[in-house]
């Protein structure tokens, strides 16, 4: 049988070479060969590969540079709306790659890297991934820019250039590890500093009240110096901005400490202003109260907000309509306060003609229903820091429940309820509230997610869904089988075909292939595949000859001595077959004479897909212990199972060791099945589950989430649904409520695993290691786990049958992949310019930087 080829093989094989002109070869070696010549020392002859690629994305980026130009011009001879998307969070992860796609570069660049001896795939992977997110909500973002740039919209995301992005994830000894990510310590060729738009945030201090309105003063300034990187869209000649901000302090000392030998503490208290710009908080889902948080909120909303109005100012026309802008979550929520402070305090404007302004310009996307995520700030640590703010808020709070009241007179838990101001103990503002009342627009990610928030805040909100940027890098197995450029963008109705036309046995045949051979992809990744079988040294046992303690010593060394009668012997019954405490057999060292049988002996069953088996979220927030402890007991069970005698060979655990975009690149694209097990009614979204529907896994999950409306699009017998639905979970917690127990006691194999776990079967020389985590589950489970796990193995069953049948099993995947076109960013982003910003899309493309504007 001959050697299943690599990704890298096989894209030799498939390469796109002979397809570039010539001249833009030529052009383009020309360029590369130039930036290599600058990006030498002068005293070092040898270029390493990090030069090649430095050189590389210089030689891409000069084509990106003068589109980049072009569309500001263009944006400033026509004045748009704009659009401002403001998050905390934007997971880019490698710019390189999709620049290329995106610049109909990738034919080019790869021929002329071809032809001066490189590897591409080498200097790709020589990028440091922009890690600067958690998860879905940085992710979602990112596609958002995109689109927002490929649909010709006027747009500009707004975060933070955090130095220290999402943490490097290391497993040693089973355990988490967590490293900085220091993405910049190499630099980063795709950001320009614009230090001549840098802008002032204030912190601390106290306002002057007086006829002449409110002053803040004696407040900290720290400075905010921007970083613009380029969003190029798709092939449309436009390039948007994402504007990134960095803090820097003052440049200004304080003399008279400076005069008395204080210059090293001067210099240590600036440091303390930068800090707001270091890190990234490492989740995106669980709230800490933590005054360096705050201040990253206000910071990128207080220099966001200069910008945005200093750009309408100089506008040509003076912007015909107000701008939109676009609150990512909670994060972000303080540009409403801010908002009224610029235009109340510094523009002078009424409050009601502000309030409508404020309003009409912010719209607000929800992301989460979970307590533990939505942010609640207390009063006093508002006051400490952003007392002015405070105020605009109670002065909103005020008037906000006199319009409540006013509705539903006489219903004080309505107002106690809606009020932005949380009564206990420890007074707090929750930032949800303040979001929703600020804003003109609410929209959830999920349809089920907005009708929970619906009935929970009594809000209107309005579905876009979560979505994931998937089209302009679709399978090109696809591709060659619609013969239509439109599904490119997102346009074209894949569904419509699939479910017209029956599949072609060639298309199934090519659409198997992927997920047999992409595991070849991984083996890069030490953690991702598993090493030959003959590497494991328990997996083959030594000959009986190596084991000194089990050839026994020469028969005559022993005292020949009568046996007794075989009736002195106590004639016991065996004892019972429940009192065997386990089922499945000790590992192999319990057996310390006798050999395993052969691996020969065991019927040659065929194993299920690798990937099939649940993946639990690999990178987890180093703060929570909880969260350690499942990834120390993932290992641990990783660790006997991988070594078993019997299913060793058979079947692996394995943890995607610093899980992220690049990774997952990788990681989807092998998948068969794709588990999102949430609880219903927990879960806002995803856009996991959209990119493995994409790229051929089927679904295995809950009625939760945007597994809601994927059933709708591929066809819910096209899933494998299983579990309660939003109105069972409703009904368990208004009846007899979840209790653990019932179903440890009524549900042997469910009981056994718990015993396992908790006894120490997975952790011998620690047998208390992973109680805390099981008296978690039976005891304190606000998920319900147990509830859907019968449900969840005869699901699992069902996927066994279906795998078995190939042809079966793929035409549930055309299904799949033709559903997924709704979860478009392209369509999210359409559906957010007419109905929330009111803008329209665009996919005409701009004129080339060496044509003239129109």
């Amino acid at each position: 049988m001959s050697k299943p080829l690599s990704d890298h093989d096989r894209k030799k094989q498939i390469s796109v070479r002979g397809l570039a002109g010539p001249e833009n070869v030529a052009e383009l070696k020309v360029a590369f060969n130039r930036h290599l010549h600058f990006t030498l020392v002068k005293d070092r002859n040898v270029a390493t590969k990090r030069d090649y690629y430095f050189a590389l994305a210089n030689t891409v980026r000069d084509h990106l540079v003068g589109r980049w130009i072009r569309t500001q011009q263009y944006y400033y001879e026509k004045d748009p709306k704009r659009v401002y998307y403001i998050s905390l969070e934007f997971y880019m992860g490698r710019t390189l790659q999709n620049t290329m796609v995106n610049l109909a570069l990738e034919n080019a660049c790869d021929e002329a890297i071809y032809q001066l001896g490189l590897d591409m795939e080498e200097l790709e992977d020589m990028e440091e991934d922009a890690g600067l997110g958690n998860g879905g909500l940085g992710r979602l973002a990112a596609c958002f820019l995109d689109s927002m740039a490929s649909l010709g919209l006027a747009a500009y995301g707004y975060g933070i250039r955090y130095e220290f992005g999402i943490f490097n994830q290391k497993i040693v000894n089973g355990w988490q590890v967590e490293e900085a990510d220091d993405w910049l310590r190499y630099g980063n060729p795709w950001e320009k500093a614009r230090p001549e738009y840098m802008r002032p945030v204030k912190f601390y201090g106290r306002t002057e009240h007086s006829p002449s309105g409110v002053k803040w003063v004696d407040a900290q300034v720290v400075l905010a110096l921007p970083y613009d990187t380029p969003i190029p869209g798709y092939r449309n000649n436009i390039v948007n901005t994402m504007r990134l901000w960095s803090a820097k302090a003052p440049c200004d000392f304080n003399l008279k400490d400076f005069n008395v030998g204080g210059y090293i503490q001067a210099v240590l208290d600036r440091n303390l202003c930068e800090n707001i710009s270091r890190v990234l908080y490492p989740n995106d889902n669980f709230f800490e109260g933590k005054e360096l948080r705050l201040k990253q909120e206000y910071f990128v909303v207080a220099a966001t907000l200069q910008d945005i109005i200093r750009r309408f100012k100089v506008s040509k026309f003076g912007s015909r309509e107000i701008v939109a802008i676009q609150l990512n979550d909670t994060h972000p929520a303080m540009a409403i306060p801010e908002l009224m402070r610029v235009l109340v305090d510094e523009e002078k404007l009424d409050w009601d003609v502000a309030w409508n302004i404020c309003t009409r310009t912010c719209a607000y996307t929800n992301h989460t229903v979970l307590p533990e995520a939505l942010e609640r700030w207390p009063i006093d640590l508002f006051h400490h820091l952003l007392p002015r703010h405070l105020e605009i808020i109670f002065e909103i709070n005020r008037r906000f429940l006199e319009f409540v009241a006013s509705k539903y007179p006489g219903d004080s838990d309505r107002l106690a309820r809606m009020s932005l101001i949380e009564e206990g103990p420890c007074k707090k503002v929750n930032m949800a509230h303040l979001c929703i009342v600020g804003s003109h627009a609410v929209n959830g990610v999920a349809r089920i997610h907005s009708e929970i928030l619906i009935a929970t805040l009594y809000v209107w909100y309005q579905n876009t869904g979560n979505t994931a940027l998937h089209f302009r890098h679709l399978l090109n197995t696809l591709a060659r089988h619609v013969n239509h450029y439109g599904w490119r963008k997102g346009t074209f109705p894949l569904r419509v075909s699939a479910f017209k036309y029956p599949p072609k046995p060639h298309l199934c045949h090519s659409l198997l292939l992927p997920n047999t051979a992409s595991p070849a992809s991984l083996s890069s990744y030490p953690t991702l595949s598993p090493p030959p079988l003959s590497s494991y040294p328990t997996l083959s046992p030594p000959p009986l000859s190596s084991y000194p303690t089990l050839s026994p010593p020469p028969l005559s060394s022993y005292p020949t001595l009568p046996p007794p009668p075989l009736s002195s012997y106590p004639t016991l019954p065996p004892p019972p077959l429940s009192s065997y405490p386990t089922l499945s057999p000790p590992p192999l060292s319990s057996y310390p004479t006798l050999p395993p049988p052969p691996l020969s002996s065991y019927p040659k069953l065929p194993p299920p897909p690798l990937s099939s088996y649940p993946t639990l979220p690999p990178l987890l927030s180093p703060h929570t212990q909880h969260s350690k402890m499942i990834i120390r007991l993932i290992t641990a069970i990783g660790e006997v199972v991988n070594n078993d005698p019997v299913i060793g060979d058979r079947l692996k655990v394995l943890f995607l060791e610093n899980y992220r975009v690049t990774l997952a690149e990788k990681a989807i694209p092998s998948a068969d099945l794709s588990e999102q097990i949430s609880t219903a009614g927990t879960e806002a979204s995803g856009t996991g589950n959209m990119k493995f529907m994409l790229n051929g896994a089927l679904t295995i999950g809950t009625m939760d989430g945007a597994n809601v409306e994927m059933a709708e699009e591929a066809g819910e017998e096209n899933l494998f649904i299983f579990g309660m639905r939003v109105e069972d979970v409703d009904a368990m917690d208004a009846g007899k409520g979840y209790h653990a127990t019932e179903y440890y006691n009524r549900i042997p194999e469910l009981k056994q695993a718990m015993d396992q776990i908790a006894g120490g079967f997975f952790s011998p020389k620690q047998p208390d290691l992973f109680k805390e985590l099981v008296d978690l589950l039976m005891h304190h489970d606000r998920f319900k786990v147990f509830a859907d796990y019968e449900s969840y193995i005869k699901c699992q069953e069902k996927v066994n049958e279906l795998y078995k049948k190939p042809k079966e099993w793929t035409k549930k995947v055309i299904h799949n992949i033709a559903g997924c076109g709704k979860f478009s960013s392209d369509r999210t982003i359409s559906q957010y310019a007419r109905e929330i910003w009111g803008v329209e899309p665009s996919l005409e493309k701009i004129p080339a930087p060496d044509e003239q504007l129109k």
